[in-house]
């Protein structure tokens, strides 16, 4: 697992509202696109971050994340494995509180980095199934 205990909760609802979604485009036929929707439908700002910059949900997009011109709390992280390493050295070096990595995107050495920087950090998991198990468990706690 590539989660603490209780980091999935920590990073959704305690860690802020600034979600900078790297590889997110307006291709609504890709997993970030509908992952984005989830994110925003639970109140969090969704940023693309896209080679093209392009605007995504009314929310402009950046090239990279040292372009965005404002605090980000969560840098989640689509691209593949390869490149996901020097993402979430960016996230450190923007000063970001945590990093996620997407479904499938697994980079042990960035984790282990991310960690050791002070970053919260998940790997391997997706937010908006997060946000739907962590619904059904405090309905079936609200019981």
């Amino acid at each position: 697992m590539y989660a603490e205990p209780g980091i999935i909760r920590k990073i959704i609802e305690e860690t802020g509202d600034t979600w900078a979604l790297v590889g997110l485009s307006s291709n609504r036929q890709r997993a970030a696109y509908g992952v984005a929707e989830v994110l925003r439908r639970h109140g969090k700002r969704v940023v693309p971050v896209h080679p093209k910059a392009e605007a995504v949900h009314g929310e402009q997009g950046y090239a990279c994340l040292a372009d965005i011109p404002f605090p980000v709390d969560v840098v989640d992280v689509f691209v593949n494995s390869g490149l996901a390493g020097p993402v979430a050295d960016e996230a450190v070096a923007i000063g970001a509180k945590a990093v996620w990595f997407q479904l499938g995107v697994i980079d042990e050495a960035a984790y282990e980095r991310t960690r050791a920087a002070g970053l919260d950090m998940v790997m391997d998991r997706c937010p908006a199934i997060e946000l739907d198990a962590m619904r059904v468990r405090d309905a079936r706690g609200a019981r």
